[in-house]
């Protein structure tokens, strides 16, 4: 090999990281060939990190907080409260492929965010996630005062001294519930809670834990669509319409120069050990370890497939929070019996836990 050949070789295999959003990959030699580097340069994709693509690895390090010392977690979530023996499910650290997620720095996000708000948007899960960036952000300056305002379905705790507002906006669905002659109207074509969020700084929304939810806890009577009216329709197909008009909703009304919008991926449930792989586990109860590797046996949920299909056709880019398949592979991170209510859960995550990682991502989404 000739000396520039060997100068070029060296300095292609010392390039790994960019910046933490534009990784190249190192190949199973170390070294790449000109032509190589030539085609990444066409074909910049080739470089991006993606953060969502990875493995769970032990960290001793972890958890970032003791959970005990927060106070402000709800008893749905608080699992070593209610008696969760094994601590292995919080040693766990997300590990992208090519490179590394940024640990979270909650006084660096306070201070970045000095003066803002960021707004959590949907259903239980989104509660889920804010509770853990509230714990976390708590943990980094524990004698900031908490100012806590609000009720249903609107809870904002403010940090004094930063400023900073951490909300929580209960909406299961996004679009209206509202109550009329012929009883609650599920309205797919309706958001008048938009004009409380558009005006926030940072906006994650979330939706889909209660789209399939029937009897007496399905919180609706009829579906209406412009003006028809109907006492039921195909589920997937309504939860598609709504996200539709969601979608519609930020591209008229909300300007991205003044917020930015992040929605999160679908949150997979844990009741069905066949998906993965083991038939024979009715749910959670007994789960202490995620799941090896990157994939999850039975692949993505359809509801994911309906997400990206509208966030694709967006003329507005909302960044897609993809926690659906590292979510997948945490099997242990549901609360299960351990929780306040005692019910088996395997639909929550406990705090702390799986929904830090989520709030790492956001972190590094937000600040990138």
């Amino acid at each position: 090999m000739g000396l520039g050949r060997r100068i070029t070789a060296v300095a292609i295999f010392g390039v790994i990281c960019l910046s933490q959003w534009l990784c190249l990959a190192n190949g199973a030699g170390g070294v790449h060939h000109n032509a190589t580097a030539m085609n990444s340069r066409r074909a910049p994709q080739k470089l991006r990190c993606n953060m969502y693509e990875g493995s769970w690895v032990f960290d001793d390090s972890y958890p970032l907080y003791d959970s005990s010392k927060c106070p402000h977690i709800r008893k749905e979530f608080d699992c070593l409260k209610y008696g969760r023996p094994d601590k292995q499910y919080l040693k766990y650290r997300w590990q992208p492929h090519n490179c590394n997620l940024p640990r979270f720095d909650g006084k660096s996000f306070l201070k970045k965010f000095k003066g803002k708000q960021i707004m959590f948007i949907g259903d239980s899960i989104s509660l889920n996630q804010w509770q853990s960036l509230v714990c976390m952000l708590h943990s980094a300056v524990p004698q900031s005062t908490i100012l806590e305002q609000g009720s249903e379905p609107i809870t904002n705790y403010t940090f004094q001294g930063y400023e900073v507002s951490v909300l929580v906006f209960h909406s299961p669905y996004l679009v209206d519930i509202v109550e009329e002659k012929i009883g609650r109207v599920l309205k797919l074509d309706s958001i008048k809670n938009g004009a409380t969020w558009k005006n926030i700084d940072i906006l994650v929304f979330n939706t889909w834990l209660w789209w399939y939810r029937r009897g007496p806890k399905q919180p609706w009577d009829y579906i209406q669509i412009g003006n028809k009216i109907v006492k039921d329709m195909d589920r997937m197909e309504a939860f598609k319409m709504a996200l539709t008009t969601w979608a519609k909703w930020i591209n008229t009304e909300v300007d991205l120069r003044k917020t930015k919008v992040l929605f999160q991926g679908i949150t997979p449930q844990h009741y069905h050990g066949k998906e993965w792989n083991e038939p024979e586990v009715t749910n959670c109860a007994k789960e202490t370890q995620p799941l090896k590797g990157s994939t999850y046996p039975i692949g993505l949920p359809p509801a994911s497939h309906v997400l990206q299909g509208v966030l694709n056709k967006m003329t507005k880019p909302v960044h897609l929070l993809n926690i659906t398949i590292l979510s997948q592979l945490r099997k242990d991170a549901h609360p299960s019996s351990y929780n306040g209510f005692k019910g088996m859960d395997c639909t929550h995550w406990c705090v702390a836990g799986l929904t830090d990682t989520w709030n790492e991502l956001l972190y590094n989404v937000v600040t990138s």
